[in-house]
């Protein structure tokens, strides 16, 4: 604007030596006008000449990158191939780490995670409450409700605290012995972060700072019948409590919704199942009759809700070994837990949506 031409209007009406004319009135009304318009027009388009030549937009967008959107689209595809190379480089070279139980922090963030996640996101389009109430570093004792058959309500727990934690924290969870006899199963939980159930490895990672998961109903969550659902089973002796206990870590209850009718269990071939040395062998209304197709579970939606967290550091060390105190609070944790589960299914609108 600074440099910009200015052009006076009345240029042409005094010249040194030029004949004097009175003005016409018809002139002035008329040509004047035009001669007038024309040269603002002229200066306007100075103007804007020379704006053009640093023009910013001013509407907040971003100019798109030289070669439009599609350039800007394969510079983070190429992104992606170059992280994946890189990854795979890593694999094939062995220069990535593991700690003492297997776990493989890069394969499951950007593998095991990355094959979770559609299921999760899409197909039981989990909802997540209570996320606060997990903290953001140190040791964790989450205990949670089991139920499904197969346990798929342990893997959507570790993406839903994955995903939706501000810290982004990893759930280690403490699986059955059955799980590591399994070929590639075996291989896939350890590299994923979990470990037996046992005292030893939880009290070890809970000494660390992780965060550990456990469902205590085990066996008896995920193959009780359809019937009984949402019906907590025993909790088993109290162990979690004790392992809580002995590290002063809080306990934080964890209620899941819509696991139980994924496949709902109608029936259990228990000769089958002592056969093949499985706890019970379901049947469902889709399984086995439809072969490999009645093993893809329904799509459910689901809630998974994490509750106040009980604090355990307040004991002093020999209450580990208080049975009383341990069943107390063992009752506590499941009562918070059923309690839950009640409430979430009188706020559920459907089974599937």
């Amino acid at each position: 604007m600074a440099d910009a031409k200015v052009i006076p209007f009345d240029d042409d009406r005094s010249r040194a030596g030029a004949p004097q004319r009175p003005p016409r009135r018809r002139s002035a009304g008329g040509s004047r006008r035009k001669r007038e318009s024309a040269r603002v027009a002229e200066v306007q388009e100075l103007q804007e000449r020379q704006l053009g030549q640093h023009d910013v937009p001013v509407t907040g967008e971003q100019p798109e990158a030289p070669g439009g959107p599609q350039k800007s689209q394969d510079g983070g595809l190429e992104r992606r191939i170059a992280g994946g190379l890189a990854f795979l480089r890593k694999r094939l070279t062995g220069d990535y780490e593991i700690d003492d139980f297997g776990y493989d922090a890069e394969l499951t963030d950007q593998v095991l995670m990355s094959l979770l996640r559609p299921m999760y996101e899409k197909y039981f389009r989990v909802e997540v409450k209570g996320i606060e109430n997990i903290p953001a570093q140190g040791g964790a004792l989450i205990v949670a409700n089991h139920s499904g058959t197969l346990p798929l309500d342990g893997l959507m727990m570790q993406v839903a605290v994955h995903d939706n934690h501000p810290a982004g924290r990893h759930l280690r969870l403490l699986a059955a012995d059955l799980v590591f006899m399994l070929p590639v199963v075996n291989e896939l939980a350890r590299k994923a972060g979990h470990t037996l159930a046992c005292a030893e490895d939880a009290e070890r990672l809970l000494a660390r700072g992780e965060l550990v998961g456990v469902m205590p109903e085990g066996f008896k969550g995920i193959g009780k019948p359809f019937n009984e659902r949402y019906k907590l089973q025993r909790f088993g002796r109290g162990g979690f409590v004790s392992t809580a206990l002995r590290q002063g870590t809080p306990i934080i209850p964890c209620s899941i919704v819509g696991a139980e009718e994924i496949y709902p269990m109608i029936g259990n071939a228990k000769t089958l199942a002592r056969l093949l040395g499985f706890p019970y062998f379901p049947i469902t209304p889709t399984f086995p009759w439809l072969g490999p197709l009645g093993a893809v579970p329904l799509p459910t939606k689901w809630t998974i809700q994490f509750g106040e967290p009980i604090p355990t550091d307040g004991y002093p060390p020999e209450a580990a070994d208080d049975p009383m105190l341990m069943f107390n609070l063992t009752d506590q944790v499941r009562e918070q837990i059923q309690h839950t589960l009640y409430k979430l299914l009188v706020q559920r609108r459907s089974v599937f949506f």
